[in-house]
């Protein structure tokens, strides 16, 4: 049986950890996150959308 998780949900659930291990600060991460939905709606937004489909891909044949 194949287990398919969103990108977002494994970026959300790392970043969980990091904040509960004390490895990652809430304000910085808060920061980080805004910096990316301000990058989404730049033109740099499909090239980056096609360059993790293209990491994805490349991983899922390995």
């Amino acid at each position: 049986m194949v287990i398919s998780l969103s990108l977002a949900g494994v970026m959300a659930l790392i970043v969980i950890v990091l904040v509960r291990t004390g490895s990652q600060r809430i304000w910085p991460g808060i920061a980080c996150a805004l910096f990316g939905f301000a990058l989404a709606s730049t033109g740099l937004a499909p090239g980056i959308t096609r360059a993790i489909q293209t990491i994805a891909g490349r991983a899922q044949s390995l």
